[in-house]
């Protein structure tokens, strides 16, 4: 009987793979247009490149060049590799320069670890991306000069089948969230998938053993390291280990947060216990209409603290980077003034404006603080204690001794969340931590809201309205399928 139920359960799989790899895979139409597209673009970048003088091979990278990528999928990487023994780093700018006429205007540039261009064309995204060509991975002098070797690693280890089980791997970890390992998703990224699929040799093997992985896994596809404590040495505290194959130096996972983490190996568990296509395609919650949302958060009974700015002109990885940098400055200067932070989230669609989400237990906090001084024996500490308090206007009780130590009671500088925020926030937060970009939107776009004085942009806001309503539910999409 039990032989009988496995049988059927394996069915079950099988047919919700095929469903999926029907929708993943692109079709023809798709193909084509996608690489007669990717041709015309690397061809015209070469014939520029030409005519402004450069020396360079231009060639696809990424998921299009090891055709692994999803239907639907509208990102293209273009590289333009430069002999290092040639040119030096300066030649990049002159690249991107070159590149820019080639993308017909619509771009944006970033100079973070590496310069390169995103372009928008004719619904594309396509990233133009400078790199040197280096005969081994090891003489690598920054991150996107292996991307050519990983692309040579993956092809020598694909045929169709493997592309299907790629697919699926992907299109699992796009419908649980952690696909992708830009800032914004700190998840695993396309060439990460590639390798785990390869490594396990099926998507189904690698969510078996993915359902048993622990925080610290390794996997060393190559065998560089003899052991995974070995490997740990180097990679120290990364939750996932990776070991790239091409450069036994780097972690492939290295991107991977704690939480996009357990969230694969969750879900993993999951699906093999009750396999549904809802994991690959899940539903999205429609937005509570504004005054059930208004509701919600009046019964709750916290604080909900919206902060707005315009939007921030960057490219993805640049402005998620700033505004993770900012969240986490500003939940420090509300807990160094004794505001509990119960979680805290961002939104941005990266066009029209920015919300940061504090919520507090309460905005509100007692006039009065106890504040703990050194110990009795600590002598110096004690006098230097009591000069400053005896004579302070801010304290309402004490100095005394309680216990082994002085203490005093105090007005406290802040009982309002908000004043708090306005005043530490008026200069952009730049004294706080706040990164530069979010710190110039806080100057000339600052805005609080709590709680019911959302309504306004809930009601006019489509994007923000689902994000909220997500925050409220508090789980993910995944997990609205019952687990028994």
């Amino acid at each position: 009987m039990s032989e009988e139920i496995n049988l059927k359960f394996e069915a079950k799989i099988r047919e919700i793979c095929e469903k999926v790899l029907q929708k993943a895979a692109p079709d023809h139409v798709e193909r084509e247009k996608t690489m007669v597209f990717s041709v015309r673009l690397v061809d015209a970048l070469k014939n520029e490149l030409l005519r402004d003088g450069l020396e360079a091979d231009v060639q696809i990278e990424g998921s299009i060049a090891k055709d692994t990528w999803l239907a639907g999928e509208k990102d293209i990487d273009i590289f333009i590799l430069l002999s290092p023994k040639k040119y030096g780093r300066d030649i990049f700018l002159k690249v991107l320069e070159t590149a820019k006429r080639v993308s017909g205007g619509n771009y944006l540039e970033s100079y973070a670890e590496h310069p390169y261009l995103e372009a928008y064309i004719d619904g594309f995204t396509v990233n133009f991306v400078p790199c040197f060509k280096v005969s081994n991975a090891k003489d690598a002098k920054s991150s996107v000069d292996r991307t050519p070797f990983h692309t040579s690693y993956v092809k020598s280890k694909l045929n169709d089948e493997i592309k299907g089980e790629i697919r699926l791997l992907k299109a699992f970890m796009h419908g649980i969230g952690v696909y992708g390992a830009e800032i914004k998703v700190g998840g695993f990224s396309g060439y990460l998938c590639e390798l785990l699929t390869i490594y396990y040799s099926s998507f189904i093997n690698v969510l078996k053993a993915a359902s048993k992985w622990r925080v610290g896994e390794v996997i060393d596809i190559e065998g560089y390291y003899e052991s995974p404590e070995e490997a740990r040495k180097i990679f120290r505290d990364e939750p996932l280990v990776v070991v790239d194959p091409v450069d036994r130096g780097r972690n492939v996972a290295s991107a991977v947060r704690t939480d996009r983490l357990s969230e694969f190996i969750m879900a993993s568990r999951l699906f093999l216990k009750n396999p549904d296509i809802k994991f690959f395609y899940p539903e999205e919650p429609e937005a509570y209409p504004v005054e059930e949302v208004l509701q919600i958060i009046r019964s709750r009974g916290s604080a909900l603290i919206f902060i707005k700015t315009r939007p921030i002109k960057a490219v993805p990885d640049v402005l998620w980077g700033q505004l993770f940098r900012s969240q986490r400055a500003i939940m420090k200067a509300l807990k160094q003034s004794s505001f509990e932070v119960i979680r805290s989230d961002i939104w941005s669609d990266e066009k029209i404006g920015n919300i940061f989400l504090f919520e507090l237990p309460t905005r509100f906090l007692p006039n009065i603080e106890k504040h703990i001084g050194p110990p009795i024996e600590k002598m110096i500490e004690c006098e230097r204690f009591l000069r400053k308090h005896l004579s302070s206007g801010e304290v309402l009780s004490g100095p005394r001794v309680e216990d082994n130590r002085l203490v005093v009671e105090r007005r406290r500088r802040y009982v309002d969340a908000v004043t708090l925020l306005k005043e530490r926030l008026k200069d952009g937060g730049r004294s706080l931590g706040v990164a530069s970009l979010v710190s110039e939107a806080f100057l000339d776009s600052l805005e609080i809201l709590v709680n019911d004085e959302i309504r306004d942009l809930y009601s006019i806001e489509k994007g923000f309205a689902s994000f909220l309503t997500r925050y409220l539910i508090g789980r993910p999409r995944w997990l609205y399928l019952k687990c028994a």
